[in-house]
């Protein structure tokens, strides 16, 4: 076996199909977000604007946030030392769970070194708790649902993306006493559409199924305190088990399982993935605890930054761009070519100073490829006007067609 022509070869086939993956080397300027300092493989140095952090409120950056971190890596050092199990338990982990815990309306969280970790445990561990299991998972969900239904070993069935007409007939094939479950996001971040949680839980409510939603990309930006859709809609109340992210909207790092007390100890318990993990850094605990109460408070942000969403969203329309529209944050803009995505993701960033980065296979279908921005409530109008003036002079340069696209 020649080992490195087999890797040669895989990553060849990304480079001919267009999807290899550039990694930038940029770094973001303190207080002056969305701008950062992108290095040039020449070594060259050069500001740029960010147009694709999930970094959503820029509250990566806010002085209360960096302001809990440094009094927290003054009074308990940089690491946590271990497990949760070990060493790795301290009071920044159970005050971050507890305003989780109250963020939703639970009786408990879990925190996890990321919401991939989180899903990925909760929904592995599951079936260990419920024998049986059937999981039912929307076509569309994230990658780490995905995998952790998978080394659940349990049974699964896919129903199609929001099509609650299916989910049916496919809760309606199962035995009636079977323990089931419906895993499905709440908003879906490549096209920034909603799932219908109210006619889902109806389901749930009709076959005793539990329900697990991903919250991850509305945390901290809809409902009164940042709940996400779930708190928006009035519905978190019939949600089992809400997945969110402390890395997103909220600016830090980690992810978080809130749930019942019971439920919260029986995963604590017995999922590998938490068992087994290095706890988060109690800096970081400390900074994530900052900005969920902040945001929690500051409704203003979720405003400003739907109204710059809306704002970009028009004028891009008004090119006649094909621009996904469901009434989220999201900004997608499709290309529906891997080098031709690159190209124009190239041309923004080398010639206009805008980075955003191609979004491709696997994380989307191929022939869906696109330029997902994400605006911020400190993305200026003239910064959105930079860009769309930009995005109209490079799309015929790129031999893209306009045509609107529905949605």
């Amino acid at each position: 076996m020649d080992y490195q022509a087999k890797i040669d070869t895989a990553l060849n086939a990304l480079h001919e199909e267009g999807r290899y993956r550039v990694f930038h080397n940029i770094r973001r300027i303190n207080q002056h977000f969305p701008k950062a300092v992108w290095t040039m493989p020449s070594g060259e140095q050069r500001e740029i604007t960010v147009w694709c952090g999930n970094d959503y409120l820029g509250m990566g950056q806010n002085p209360v946030v960096q302001k809990a971190m440094h009094a927290a890596i003054e009074s308990a050092g940089a690491g946590s030392g271990g497990t949760r199990n070990i060493s790795g338990n301290t009071a920044f982990h159970k005050e971050l769970e507890t305003t989780l815990a109250d963020l939703h309306g639970k009786e408990a969280a879990l925190v996890f070194t990321s919401a991939y970790n989180a899903n990925e445990a909760t929904l592995s561990v599951l079936p260990k708790l419920f024998p049986g299991l059937i999981i039912y998972s929307d076509a569309l969900n994230h990658a780490s649902m995905i995998e952790g239904i998978r080394h659940g070993f349990g049974e699964k069935h896919i129903f199609r993306h929001n099509d609650v007409a299916h989910l049916r007939e496919l809760l309606q094939a199962a035995p009636k006493e079977a323990p089931k479950l419906i895993a499905f996001e709440s908003l879906y971040s490549m096209d920034g559409d909603f799932g219908p949680i109210k006619e889902i839980c109806d389901l749930a409510d009709e076959f005793n199924a539990l329900t697990y939603i991903d919250e991850v990309h509305a945390v901290g930006l809809y409902g009164a305190r940042g709940g996400g859709v779930t708190e928006r809609d009035g519905l978190a109340g019939r949600i089992d088990m809400i997945n969110g992210t402390l890395g997103k909207a909220y600016g830090v790092m980690g992810g978080y399982v809130a749930c019942n007390a019971t439920l919260a100890d029986a995963i604590r318990s017995y999922a590998p993935g938490f068992i087994f993990t290095t706890s988060l850094a109690p800096v970081i605990a400390a900074g994530a605890n900052a900005s969920v109460k902040y945001l929690m408070d500051h409704p203003e942000l979720r405003e400003t930054h739907q109204q710059r969403a809306q704002n970009l969203k028009t004028q891009v329309k008004a090119l006649g761009m094909p621009v996904s529209d469901y009434g989220s944050h999201i900004v997608p803009i499709h290309v529906g070519d891997p080098v031709k995505c690159k190209m124009l993701s190239d041309l923004l960033l080398e010639e206009h100073g805008i980075y955003v980065q191609p979004i491709n296979f696997p994380t989307v279908p191929r022939g869906t490829e696109r330029l997902r921005f994400t605006p911020s409530p400190v993305h200026t109008d003239a910064m959105i006007r930079d860009l769309v003036v930009a995005l109209d002079g490079l799309w015929g340069q790129c031999a893209l067609n306009r045509s609107k696209l529905a949605g």
